[in-house]
Order: C-alpha cells, then structure tokens, then sequence
C-alpha cells in the first residue's frame, strides 16, 4: 500500500511540475538554513570545551566602580590571584596570563625576523590548568624557566622547517631577550577564547615580580578543587579587598577604603565559569573577540521563521490547489477509499516534497556553508553533519516538517463531499482564503522585519564609522613597533616629515581604538577624591595628527623643557576632577618605581591642555576620563608612530616611508596598518550581524515571492474565464493588471502595518546596546515597506501581464 502511496504522490509532483518546484525549493532553503545554524550553533556552545577540567576552571574578574559609572574587566592585578590561592584552600591552581594587545612582536632566529601577533606569557602551571597537548617537551616544567618558551607545531616548522626544535634559541626584539625552545604543542583549537603562536613563560617579566593590587594587567584562572564551590569562594572576595587592596589604597591615596567608596569608588571581584566566556561575557581587554547568546537565539529565530515561511508556502498551495483536487477526492471516495486512505495519500506527497527538499538542502549547503563563512568570518566544516546520529535525525525532521506542513491541507482535501463535488456544486472556502490571507501576511511580516533590522545595522555601522569620532581617521597609516628605533626615534620622525605627502607625524603608546591604554589613578591638589582613568603616552604632534580640538590651553612642546611631567586631559576627565580652572592645576599619581619602605613613591603632573572628548574605544563604550603623558618622560619612545597622508600621492608616499624604515631598521620588517580599517575591526560582531541580516532577509523574501508567484499563478488560473469576459467587455490590460494584484498587495499593506511596530521594539532593544547610537528613522520604515511591496508587485506582475494580453477567445472557448 505505501508503495502504491509513493508512486501516486510522484505522478501527481510531477503532473503539478511548477507547483512542486516551488514547494521543493522553498523548503530545501528553509532546510538549508536550518542545517547552518545547526552547525553554527554547535560551534559556538563548543567553545573551550576541549579542556578536560574545564567545568573546574573559572576566570577571575573585575567590576570596578568610579563616580557616576562602573567598567568591567577581564583583566586584573596579578597579586591578586596569587592572594586568592593563599587564602583559601578551594583553589587548586591559580595560573595567569599576560598578552600585549595584540601588538605585533618580532622574533629573530639568525638573520630572519618573523611577525607575531600571537604572543602570551604565561606562569608555568599553564599545561596543569589547560588542555593543550605537548608533542614535544615535558609539560609539567616546559615553563619552570625565565626564558622558556614553547611553540606551536605550525610556528615550529615555520621558524625551523622541522618539528625537532627543542633547545633552539629564539630572540625577543623589543628586549632582545634569549629564549629556549622547552616544547611544542597542538595548535590551539579554534573554539578556545584565547590563541597564541608562542607561550612564553611570565617568570622572565619584571613587572610581575611586584606585588601589585590596584592595576589591571594579568587574565587570571583558577581550577577549584573538586566538589568546591565557584559560589562561595566568590563570597569571600571582600575579605580579600579589605586584607589586601584596601591597605594600598590607602597608603597611595591618603584616605581610608571607607571614603574611597563613599565617593563612589569599589571593587566587586567574581567567578566566571570557563565555559561562559565565549557566549556570556562582554568585558573589557577580552584576549579574542567573543560571541553572543543572544546571536544564538536571534539566528536560531530568524532560522526557524524561514523554515516557517517555506512550511506556510506548502500549505497555501496545497489548499489554493483545492478545487483542482476536489473531482480526485469525490472519484477516490466515490471508488471506496475511506478518509484515511485520502489522508494517507496526500501525507505521503507531503513526505516526498520534505524528503527531495531535504536532499537538495544538502547540495545547497556544500554552497552555502564556505559562502557563509566568508561573511561571518568562521571556520565551519561539514564534518559535523557526518555524525552518524545527525543526518539520520535530520532526515526525520524533515520528514516530521513534511508530515506537520501537510497535515491540514490533507484534512481539508479528505474532508470533501463526493456527491457535491461531482455535481459541480463546491466552491472555495472562505475559511481556506482567509487562512491563505493570513499565512500570506505571516510571511511579508517576517521578511519586512527583516528589512528593517538590516537596514537599521547598516545605519548604525555608518554612524559609529562616521565623523561622530572627535577626530579624523582618514588617510592614517600607523607604523608597529617603532619603539625598536630607541634613541633613534627623533631623527625618525625628523626624517619623515620631510618626505613630500606626509602632512603629520605622531608617536604613541596606542592609537584610538587599540586596547593599549593603562589604567591611570590621579588626585588633584585640594581634592578630595581620586581620578582613575585611561592612561595614553603620547608625544607633542598627537592632537595635529588626529585633528583633535584643544578646547583649553595647549599641546606638548618641546619649548617648555617642564613638560616631562605634563599631562593632557579630556574634559570628561576635569569634569570628574571637578576642576573649575584645570589649566596648571596639580596633580599627583602613583608611582611604584619611587616606592620607598613605608612611603609609597609619588609623581607629580601639570595640566596643560583640555581635549575635547573624543571615542578612543568602540561607541559601544561611553566616554571615560583619558589622560595624556608626554613621551618626552620616556625618552621619546614610543611603540607606534603614526602618518597623516595625503590621498593624492599615497602609493608614492607609502613607498618612500618604507625605504626610510629600512635605512633606519634594516633587519625589521616593516608594517603598517589603517586607522579607519584598525577602527571598523572593533565592529566585526555588527559587521557580520549585517551582512547575515542581509542575506536571511533575501532568502526570506525569496522563499515568499516564490509562494505568492505559485499563488499569483494559481489565482490567475482560476480567474481566466472572468478575465476573457472583462476584457471583451473593454477591459484594459492596466485594468486587469490592477485587478489581479490589488489584493496581494493590500496584504503585503497589512504585513508592514503588523510588521513595524514589531522590528521598532526588536531593534531599540538591540541599540541599547551601544552607548551611543542611530535613530530609527521613519524612512527606514518606508523604504522597507516600498522595497517589500515593490519586490511582491515583480513578483506578481508577471502571471499578471500574461494573463492581460491572453487572447480572451481563447478563456471563453469553452463556455
């Protein structure tokens, strides 16, 4: 019997070649999309769960509170892990990391000098904590030494040529240290929420020698001890602030912890579970850019209200399909087939159309899958779906989508009367309309909404890469590691403003938008309570170069011998400081390279000048109190120097700085990158929510232009005789044309009315995210509803037009 089943559903699939099509493709679509969020879904809940400890491994971290607002840090002072560890006996392992910002590094082996932008240290019970497998070296003591370091195989075989590399010697440039090869290890997983190319042990950096409690610089990890709980070891964090933190407080601000945090200040330490930082944590300083849980439930949205929207053009079809079916059913029933049977049969149809749909979902996802992760920027493999358990379970989704999509059209098609269906006397069901209407208005609201919210992650990427920033960043290169020129710095810098196109040159320790600014606590004289802000070493052109506004007083100059020790604030800055006249106020700073026993050591600064506030960090950021040092206190040095050129004469210009790099550093590689490309990175999260909006929404709009087609065609076909009696009667084409689509798009008319207030709450909610953002304009609105009714009038038009210039002889010939 289901033999027979099959071979009349394919007899009727391909009788009804068009309307087959439509239903096929639309669904291996919806399928389709389905399968790539599946596997995109998998990869990202995957992330760090290759460590075999990882539900015992928790990051320390950092809700810092100042007056009127509060940060949150990934990173936080290293003493402060190993205090931690001291105190209380649930903490196995307490292992820190330290990375530069992901600042280029050269390593030097011989003559050769490599570029690393994947540079950790790390203390030496990293290979006790994490998961990543040695194959060569001993991992309990690959990092026991100060100048130790271990490689990944593909960084071996780079440097090397060959994997046996233990005891070769490598060189650091910035410091020129030595280090021993100690071991080689797998390449990170890509799921993991760090990366390196290098692990070098922390030991050999001297700043972690000393007891810090107050700056931010190590990302800090604790395996528990089994069966210890994460919750209560949080709960006696405080007691850590009062023994340990509290004191240098104190000690560096002259006031108690007690008035420290009257004034708004504090320290509100937590656990976060290993497992938790890829999806759920957004904080400061993160060492990889991490995803969202909440783009897992919009993808997983947007995926099941395609696959809808496929599922809605089955039914719409099937049941727009009625009347051509009601002479099968009252024949079949006439013959003795039971409802049952009929259910049965049309079942099956349903079935066949879910299971082709599936197998050429497959096909479409060999296309899609590299396609999507070019705009998404993963690493996505099919691999996945070769899990003997997967494809099995997926095949019987799809046959559940077929079963469930053709369960109401079936009931209607069996319910039919055969004694009326025969005698000509059945008629459409209003009921059956009214639901095509609807399931029609479902589908445009969907696909509007999606236009919507693409075109509002479009506006606000342009708004916050607009000229909203405080400063130019057009036509900026900025040079890497130019603190390797030392005491030939200034000659540099002399050097390339001679060269014709260069109209600015600046050094600095970060540029707006890198993550190398330092935290930086200052105390005015007759005030009270403390600054702490962003920390940025810049040098004497930094304000010309990025065209940034001193609204008071001046920049550094090297006519004023005192401005060592001066500093540059932003106005968010003295508005904290509560200067009323900031221009040569006092101010003191924590110095520990001063300390003295029983005396912690004390700079002390002179205002200057007052910048305008300006974005130095993503808009998702508010602006916070940035102070500006002088480079002159750091002999000039600076790890980045960057160029204002102009655009006529870049490639001539471009090349001229690379042949003055090379007389000044001739065994360094040079490297460059642009302000604006550096700065539009900062929203690659948007940037791939854009582009993915943008191609679900075409996707969508496709799959319901093909059912409005597959219905626009079957109405037409329906209306044929009318449309030969209105057009001998004088109709003309226009008219017809109107006549026939006026009612889809009154229905596309009622979708954007439904959808509009929909997506206006989605994305206000979505820019709530950013500290500063786009509105939502009406004509995002109106463009959306001009783009949707103008796609469904395309897609109508057709069956319209053919249907006008039909010779009406022909429509009446049968009458």
């Amino acid at each position: 019997m289901l033999r027979n089943y099959i071979k009349i559903a394919l007899r009727n699939l391909w009788k009804n070649k068009g309307f087959s099509l439509i239903n096929i493709i639309g669904l291996a679509v919806g399928i389709s999309i389905c399968l790539l969020i599946v596997i995109y879904i998998q990869s990202e809940l995957g992330y760090d769960r290759f460590n075999e400890k990882a539900d015992r491994i928790y990051r320390m971290v950092l809700e810092r509170r100042y007056p009127g607002r509060s940060t949150s840090y990934s990173i936080i002072p290293h003493s402060i892990g190993e205090a931690v560890q001291k105190e209380y006996s649930e903490v196995q392992q307490c292992m820190r990391m330290y990375a530069d910002g992901g600042n280029t590094i050269f390593i030097r082996i011989g003559n050769q000098v490599f570029e690393e932008n994947h540079v950790i240290f790390a203390d030496s019970n990293f290979f006790q904590v994490f998961t990543i497998p040695l194959t060569q070296g001993n991992p309990q003591t690959a990092l026991n030494k100060p100048n130790a370091v271990v490689l990944t195989e593909e960084t071996a075989l780079k440097y090397f040529g060959t994997l046996n590399v233990l005891n070769k010697t490598i060189k650091l440039d910035a410091g020129g240290n030595d280090l021993i090869v100690t071991g080689v290890c797998s390449k990170v997983p890509e799921n993991s929420h760090f990366t390196f190319d290098l692990l070098a042990a922390s030991s050999g950096i001297d700043f972690t020698k000393q007891i810090n409690y107050t700056g931010f610089d190590a990302y800090t990890y604790f395996l528990l001890q089994p069966n210890a709980s994460a919750k209560s070891l949080e709960a006696k964090f405080p007691k850590i602030i009062e023994k340990y933190v509290a004191g240098e407080i104190a000690r560096t601000f002259d006031i108690s912890y007690e008035q420290f945090q009257a004034a708004g200040n504090g320290y509100n330490y937590s656990l976060q579970p290993l497992l938790d930082i890829h999806l759920h944590s957004d904080l400061e300083a993160e060492l990889k850019p991490n995803g969202s849980i909440s783009t897992i439930y919009i993808f997983s949205v947007i995926a099941g209200f395609i696959l809808l929207i496929a599922c809605v053009n089955f039914v719409n079809l099937a049941t727009a399909r009625s009347v051509e079916r009601a002479k099968e059913v009252g024949i079949r029933k006439t013959f003795g087939s039971e409802r049952k049977m009929l259910v049965m049969q049309f079942l099956t149809e349903a079935v066949v159309i879910s299971v082709f749909s599936f197998i050429t979902s497959c096909l479409l996802l060999l296309i899609l899958l590299p396609f999507f992760n070019k705009i998404s920027g993963k690493e996505l493999s099919l691999g996945f779906l070769l899990n003997p358990v997967f494809m099995p379970g997926f095949l019987l989704f799809s046959i559940l989508i077929g079963l469930v999509a053709g369960s109401y059209p079936a009931l209607i098609l069996s319910s039919f009367q055969p004694l009326a269906v025969l005698r000509g006397k059945f008629k459409h069901n209003q009921r059956g309309i009214e639901l095509r209407n609807g399931l029609v208005i479902f589908q445009f609201s969907i696909s509007i909404i999606l236009i919507i919210c693409t075109i509002v992650v479009f506006k606000q990427m342009q708004f916050m890469q607009g000229d909203r920033l405080g400063f130019q960043k057009d036509h900026i290169i900025t040079l890497q590691r130019t603190d390797l020129l030392t005491t030939k710095t200034k000659a540099f810098k002399t050097e390339l403003k001679k060269i014709a196109g260069v109209e600015d040159v600046s050094g600095a320790s970060s540029m707006p938008g890198g993550q190398n600014f330092f935290g930086m606590t200052m105390k005015a004289e007759g005030v009270k309570e403390p600054l702490t802000g962003r920390g940025l070493v810049v040098d004497n052109d930094f304000a010309s170069t990025l065209k940034l506004e001193i609204v008071k007083g001046r920049s550094f100059s090297d006519k004023f011998p005192s401005d060592s020790l001066a500093v540059m604030l932003n106005e968010k800055a003295v508005a904290e400081l509560g200067l009323a006249n900031p221009i040569g106020a006092r101010l003191t700073s924590p110095d520990p390279f001063l300390n003295q026993p029983g005396k912690p050591g004390q700079t002390y600064y002179t205002v200057v000048g007052i910048l305008k506030d300006f974005h130095f960090q993503s808009l998702h950021q508010k602006i916070t109190p940035l102070i500006l040092l002088n480079t002159s206190k750091f002999g000039e040095v600076s790890p980045l120097t960057s160029l204002r050129i102009q655009s006529d004469k870049f490639q001539h210009t471009l090349t001229t700085i690379e042949s003055l790099w090379h007389q000044f550093l001739p065994q360094q590689p040079f490297h460059y990158s642009f302000l604006d490309q550096d700065l539009a990175a900062l929203y690659h999260a948007e940037q791939t929510s854009q582009r993915v909006f943008g191609v679900f929404s075409i996707l969508a709009i496709f799959i319901a232009c093909m059912g409005l087609l597959g219905l626009a065609a079957y109405t037409t076909q329906q209306r044929t005789k009318e449309i030969g009696v209105r057009k001998v009667l004088g109709a003309s084409v226009q008219q017809i044309i109107v006549l026939l689509s006026r009612d889809f798009i009154r229905l596309v008319g009622i979708s954007f009315v439904l959808a509009s207030p929909i997506a206006w709450w989605v994305m206000s909610r979505w820019l709530e995210n950013f500290a500063y953002r786009t509105g939502l304009s009406w004509w995002i609105f109106v463009v959306a509803g001009i783009a949707a009714t103008g796609i469904a009038l395309l897609t109508i038009s057709y069956q319209a037009v053919k249907a006008a210039l039909t010779n009406p002889v022909k429509a009446l010939r049968t009458e």
